[in-house]
């Protein structure tokens, strides 16, 4: 079962529906598409992480579709509005028909990958639970701690976002740069390597827990269970 985030395209425009599915799933994200509100609310589906959405459409508007879904099947899943229009009223209306983020045409496909990792990125904040057992641990989101047979186990903040962010999703790989962007959010000078040693140094002060940190050659890392 595939662990990438997957996302609906939804845009009048053949060729703009053609490049945004080219450069999504160059960027590692599986990919549907729809030419009409109407295709795409058919297509939606649990699995989908976020809709990319114009506003100018046949038929129903994107405003519409936004607004059906919160209003009348209450799906939650996170929306990005894509329009040639950005005036005040067009984003408020946006955001009032329960739209995450506006982007107006003509935009940089580099700026919409960053928008959809930010969306992303926040949805995973706000779903993660306030506890939960991994690996015989007790991780408490709340309060950052962690602990293992009634004793705290003392991480650093970066390593405790580590394992809450692995944990929470046991067996999905993670690569490094998405392990940087949920844990790290944006700081500045981190490189690649600086993953490999928190996660290091979060091994040694886990001991025998620390097994279940994983390290996928190639990929990243992941929770595994059953380590």
């Amino acid at each position: 079962m595939t662990t990438q985030p997957h996302i609906l395209v939804v845009d009048d425009e053949p060729d703009l529906r053609e490049i945004l599915q080219c450069n999504l799933e160059a960027a590692g994200y599986a990919v549907d598409t729809a030419a009409s509100a109407e295709e795409a609310l058919a297509l939606l589906a649990p699995h989908h992480s976020l809709i990319l959405l114009d506003v100018m459409l046949g038929g129903m508007s994107g405003f519409q579709m936004a607004e059906h879904l919160r209003k009348v099947v209450h799906n939650q899943v996170p929306i990005l509005f894509l329009t040639a229009k950005d005036q005040e009223n067009d984003l408020l209306t946006g955001f009032a028909s329960g739209g995450d983020d506006y982007m107006a045409k003509p935009f940089s496909v580099h700026e919409v990958l960053a928008r959809i990792k930010a969306i992303l990125r926040r949805t995973h904040t706000a779903e993660q639970p306030a506890q939960w057992q991994a690996g015989g641990m007790t991780i408490d989101n709340e309060r950052k701690t962690v602990s293992a047979g009634g004793q705290d186990i003392c991480l650093s903040r970066k390593e405790f976002g580590i394992l809450a962010l692995l944990s929470a999703h046991p067996a999905k790989v993670f690569t490094r740069q998405e392990i940087l962007d949920a844990v790290w959010q944006g700081e500045s000078f981190v490189l690649d390597r600086t993953v490999d040693v928190h996660i290091a140094r979060l091994r040694r002060k886990l001991g025998a827990h620390g097994a279940h940190l994983i390290n996928r050659p190639g990929h990243g890392y992941c929770f595994s269970e059953d380590a």
